[in-house]
């Protein structure tokens, strides 16, 4: 079996352990994590993710995940705001690189994060996932550095397409996203 397989594995377990749920530990830290992998097993990452909701969307593990894709809800905060269909006029009237900057202005942290908040309800896994789709619109650290002050109470889950080594954050393995020390792993990745 593949060591993706083997940590992907992991998970449920570590989702299920009353000291995932209970949160901070003995130096009061926050309850964020990230789950890295290689990139090039995104797709088996992100069927592994709707298994994972399937699977404790069943009352007996009293887990109730939301997941958080940032570049899907990159497109609907885009439609909310009703600026959706301007986006491919504005490609094509003033390129990609006006639109690429345009977007990246429009991507601030706080329209993500007022959106997760009034979507939580009464759910207590956050999954977060879309890292790799959404750069360079948005970067992760800034969005776990933001998450924090909103949501501190529920284990956050980051599905990281590079490598954090419990400080960097490197996406696809090759861009140095920037330092984030807060989180744990959620599995080991040797």
């Amino acid at each position: 079996m593949s060591n993706i397989y083997k940590r992907l594995d992991q998970i449920k377990e570590k989702i299920k352990d009353d000291k995932f749920i209970a949160g901070r530990g003995l130096g009061n830290e926050i309850s964020f994590y990230i789950f890295d992998y290689d990139p090039k097993h995104e797709l088996i990452v992100r069927n592994h993710v709707k298994h994972l909701k399937k699977k404790f969307s069943n009352a007996m593990y009293n887990r109730r995940i939301i997941e958080f894709d940032l570049y899907n809800m990159l497109l609907e905060i885009t439609k909310e705001k009703q600026i959706y269909d301007q986006i491919f006029t504005m490609e094509k009237e003033q390129g990609a690189d006006k639109l690429l900057d345009a977007l990246i202005d429009f991507s601030i942290p706080d329209i993500f994060l007022q959106k997760m908040v009034n979507e939580i309800g009464d759910h207590n896994v956050v999954f977060v996932t879309g890292v790799g789709k959404i750069y360079p619109f948005v970067r992760s650290h800034t969005i776990l550095n933001n998450l924090q002050e909103k949501i501190d109470k529920i284990p956050v889950v980051m599905f990281y397409p590079g490598e954090y080594d419990g400080q960097d954050l490197q996406l696809f393995n090759q861009f140095k996203d920037d330092n984030y020390y807060r989180a744990f792993q959620l599995v080991d990745n040797k």
